[in-house]
């Protein structure tokens, strides 16, 4: 570990001591992760780390989470999400993360304010505030701690210091709900949803690390990061990939020559956005 890395780590440990009794959002990905442990190593039991479960969080998440808190003996607790039952976030707007997150913001103020703990923190990076990410604006709406942000973390930097403290986690591919694989518009179901997490869950059976299933109606279009595509390219596996995704409801299956990235779904907003000549 770098000198550098070193002084944010120590910065990190010392702003979550100053938090005092600490809830962790965690869904089980690189950041929230690395947070709950650099959380209980500063905090001991005064940390809890919360998973919140609804139907746009996948099965291998909270699989993932439980096999983290049970590893490293961070106190956990799972509460469950109704943000499906707001037609604001089902009507899938560019500001639906905005709905999510306050969703997931009320319920764990509630149980910081029951159970008599000080904050809550959510694993939000240096990275993130480069990309159209309205669920910050419900974090600040609800006070809600950045303790990365605080002490500057990128997140390679994460990475590193997960691999430091041998968490699963550290090599995991970037993650996000399910809901941000459905164009916006498209009014997010759990019928949707359900499509969306077998035909991801249906990929990585395959081999592929790195996926995306984006939900366009009847076509399915697979995004797979850009040193797999040779292998997705290639005939028979092609064909392996129509016979494992058409039959979970998409009449047409589609490979994104420009293969995974995130926020793949923003660019039209940004493309909207531009002013015309």
């Amino acid at each position: 570990m770098s000198p550098e890395l070193q002084q944010k780590a120590g910065e990190l440990g010392d702003a979550l001591r100053r938090a005092g009794r600490l809830l962790v959002a965690f869904s089980g990905g690189v950041d929230s992760s690395y947070l709950a442990l650099a959380a209980h190593r500063a905090l001991g039991d005064g940390v809890l780390a919360v998973t919140a479960v609804s139907p746009s969080y996948p099965a291998s998440h909270r699989a993932m989470a439980e096999e983290i808190v049970r590893d490293f003996g961070i106190p956990h607790r799972f509460v469950e999400t109704r943000e499906m039952e707001n037609p604001d976030y089902r009507a899938n707007r560019p500001d639906r993360c905005y709905h999510c997150k306050d969703e997931l913001f009320t319920v764990l103020g509630s149980l910081r304010r029951e159970l008599g703990f000080d904050a809550v923190a959510y694993g939000v990076n240096t990275d993130d505030t480069g990309d159209f990410r309205p669920g910050h604006r419900a974090a600040d709406e609800h006070a809600v701690l950045s303790p990365f942000l605080d002490a500057a973390l990128s997140k390679a930097e994460i990475r590193a210091l997960s691999r430091e403290a041998g968490l699963p986690t550290a090599e995991l591919p970037a993650s996000a709900c399910l809901s941000s694989r459905l164009p916006y518009g498209t009014e997010v179901t759990p019928e949707r949803l359900e499509q969306v997490e077998k035909g991801e869950d249906a990929l990585r059976a395959l081999g592929f690390r790195q996926v995306r299933l984006r939900h366009h109606g009847e076509l399915a279009r697979l995004e797979i990061a850009p040193d797999e595509l040779p292998r997705a390219l290639d005939p028979a596996m092609a064909a392996r990939l129509v016979a494992a995704i058409r039959p979970l409801g998409f009449r047409y299956v589609s490979l994104d020559l420009e293969g995974y990235r995130t926020g793949s779904l923003n660019e039209v907003l940004f493309v909207q956005s531009k002013p015309r000549n």
